[in-house]
């Protein structure tokens, strides 16, 4: 490897250093984003120096001069994506797009010159060869196997005119990835659905109108403006009373990005075919055996096979509940579409089990689900405490700081929290590392978390959605294996786990949202601070498997429709993409006019600009193991700091440094049993075990 001259970073670069504020929290208020450009091209020359050096020594090839160096290497390019990355996220800009866009092919070229340089791959290749006999630790020589696999899936092994190919398909697909996420992003927010008059907004609360008012007047406009959310359903569609407007904004949702300049349907197509060009050079036969081969899953016909089993129930499930609704819709005399869906469910869940989920909003109001929900669990099963920082600054005026410690007062790490939806922030919820830590460089955790939900207008408190409340829940399981990880290579750190793993610890905790002891210290009225009656309590958990038909085929669809773009043939012709896309769903036997898929193609910015191309089975993967463990904690007693400190010893803490399904084993003492997750999804088909 020739390794290029590190440009030089000017001297009040920021990131040039280590931040010295607590727990090396980046000092956002100093950060441009000429800096992050700066910092990332020379962070990048910087790594390609690092690990010249490392190829060029004449020194046999061992555990510490290779693996560990490399672990060492890249700390200025580091530093420099876990700020890029998250202001792209959560505070783009036309200028942050633009060095995105510039960046994203040249990083691709930087990770193939590392990982596809033979110099580099002979010293991996002769450590793993030896690892067994080198007295290296179990840690260690997990860790000489994960570089091993990573060089030789990335293309170690390909012979020189291989490399090149796979160098320009790398830098293209990175290119059109990125592609994909501004245009959805930019589709979006043009996306959002403006109303005139206030009384189409009939079945919304003041706070809900009051913050369409204020989304209007932020972009200069007259009226109200309903933002769109990252999947197909939108949360308003539950309320709006005014059956056109529901119409609008269900075909604004689906119908993003699938026409005009930000059009994803050529994007996602040309990185399908990418992709299956890919895998087939590496030697597999499709980008999703590409994808498994390290995998908890392991190969495609295990992926099929769970699927598979759920498909013939999730579509009875899922009529059964078409036909409550058609005769509720025909009451009105309305014949069910797509956009009545979630309005008529409603009304069923609030005449069948009393649930009116508009009216829980009151007593979900964001801080106290925060601090007497989310944290008040983490400390009683973990130890975690959460100390506000109001002197330490967010990259954005939203973001909030909490110094995290351990029941004896020792230091974990910093908590941030930045939960408002806005202009330039992409849909969804997400939990994403500034700092990972690692016993072998001295760091330790700084997290954050991401909502979009609607801020209280007017200086009014913020009220969530029992979803939002779940969701909040759901990302701070991930910002727990962030903060629990206590291993020694970064590269375990946390959710460092495989995709199929991931989920797993953070749908764990969503089980506390609704925990009697939980519950009862969040749930409170925000005007008289009474409790959330039992009664509605009940017919909470009564009304449980109402929707899960909808629920799980939605979800299911979703996941077929990753499964399908990601199984082509390389020079496969596919023709329109929304064509294709309607041939898989009917090949899978979920397609449904009234239960789309969660994400349709042109806005699946899991799987065509994240982690989670043919992973999205992932989440039901990990729900197997995720209902499994809520039994094993019903059945030892719940919310107890010794379930608490098993969970987070033996897997949180590990990261991805031991099997995740080993870890999994030493906390349920066996393999999961797919039973609980079948009970919870009412999965059962008739005369099966219930």
């Amino acid at each position: 490897m020739t390794a290029p001259a590190p440009p030089a970073l000017s001297a009040d670069n920021p990131l040039a250093t280590v931040s010295e504020l607590p727990f090396r929290l980046p000092p956002f208020a100093d950060i441009t984003a000429e800096h992050c450009r700066e910092a990332l091209l020379a962070g990048m020359a910087g790594q390609r120096a690092e690990i010249a050096a490392i190829v060029g020594t004449v020194e046999p090839p061992t555990f510490e001069n290779t693996i560990v160096a490399m672990e060492r290497s890249g700390a200025l390019l580091v530093r420099a994506w876990s700020v890029f990355g998250n202001l792209t996220s959560s505070v783009s800009t036309p200028r942050l797009r633009e060095i995105e866009r510039e960046i994203a092919p040249l990083e691709a070229a930087h990770d193939d010159a590392i990982r596809l340089d033979p110099g580099l791959f002979a010293r991996i290749d002769a450590v793993h060869t030896a690892r067994h006999d080198s007295g290296l630790d179990a840690e260690a020589v997990r860790l000489v196997e994960r570089y091993h696999l990573d060089v030789v899936l990335a293309g170690a092994q390909l012979d020189e005119a291989g490399r090149a190919r796979l160098t320009e398909l790398n830098q293209e697909l990175s290119t059109r990835s990125t592609t994909f996420g501004q245009n959805l992003q930019l589709a979006t927010e043009a996306a959002a659905v403006r109303v005139a008059d206030r009384a189409e907004l009939d079945g919304l609360s003041d706070q809900e109108i009051a913050g369409a008012a204020t989304a209007a007047a932020d972009r200069g406009l007259d009226g109200y403006l309903l933002a769109l959310l990252l999947p197909t359903g939108q949360p308003l569609l539950v309320k709006l009373r005014n059956r056109e407007l529901r119409r609008r904004v269900f075909e604004a949702s689906v119908a993003r990005a699938s026409s005009g300049e930000h059009d994803n349907g050529p994007v996602a197509v040309r990185i399908a075919t990418l992709r299956a060009e890919r895998a087939r050079l590496l030697g597999f036969a499709t980008h999703a055996d590409l994808v498994l081969a390290d995998s908890t899953a392991r190969t495609t016909a295990a992926v099929d096979a769970m699927l598979s089993s759920m498909v013939p129930a999730s579509v009875a499930n899922a009529e059964a509940e078409a036909a409550v609704l058609r005769e509720a819709a025909a009451r009105d005399g309305v014949e069910l579409a797509a956009w009545d869906w979630a309005f008529y469910s409603e009304q069923v869940r609030a005449e069948r089990y009393a649930v009116d989920t508009a009216a829980l909003r009151p007593y979900f109001e964001l801080d106290r689900v925060l601090v007497d929900g989310v944290f008040s669990a983490a400390e009683r099963l973990y130890g975690f405490r959460f100390t506000p920082r109001p002197d330490l600054a967010g990259y954005h005026p939203d973001v909030r700081v909490w110094e995290v410690s351990d029941a004896d007062g020792t230091a974990v790490g910093l908590y941030l929290g930045d939960f408002f939806a806005r202009e330039g922030k992409r849909g969804g919820a997400w939990m994403s590392s500034f700092v990972r830590q690692s016993r072998l460089l001295g760091t330790t955790p700084v997290v954050v978390n991401n909502l979009n939900v609607s801020r209280g207008p007017d200086g009014r408190p913020t009220l969530l959605t029992l979803d939002e409340v779940n969701t909040l829940f759901h990302e701070f399981g991930h910002a727990l294996h962030g903060l629990s990880s206590a291993v020694t290579y970064p590269r375990f750190a946390g959710t460092a786990v495989p995709r199929d793993f991931v989920e797993f610890p953070s749908q764990v905790n969503e089980m506390w949202a609704l925990w009697p002891e939980v519950l009862g210290g969040y749930a409170r009225h925000v005007e008289t601070g009474e409790p959330l009656p039992q009664a509605t309590v009940e017919a909470i958990d009564a009304a449980r498997l109402w929707g899960e038909g909808f629920a799980t085929l939605e979800y299911l669809a979703a996941t077929l429709l990753d499964q399908a773009w990601h199984r082509i043939p390389p020079g496969a012709e596919i023709g329109d993409p929304i064509a294709f896309e309607q041939r898989a769903l009917a090949d899978a036997g979920v397609a449904s006019d009234l239960v789309l898929p969660r994400y349709r193609t042109t806005y699946f910015q899991h799987v065509f600009a994240g982690g989670y191309a043919a992973g999205y089975y992932s989440y039901i993967w990990s729900e197997v193991l995720d209902a499994d463990t809520v039994e094993w904690f019903t059945e030892n007693g719940g919310l107890r700091r010794e379930n608490g400190d098993v969970f987070r010893t033996r897997l949180l803490a590990v990261g991805g440094s031991v099997d995740p399904l080993d870890a999994f084993r030493a906390v349920r003492g066996r393999d999961a049993d797919p039973e609980p997750l079948l009970r919870r999804r009412g999965l059962h088909r008739p005369g099966e075990r219930p």
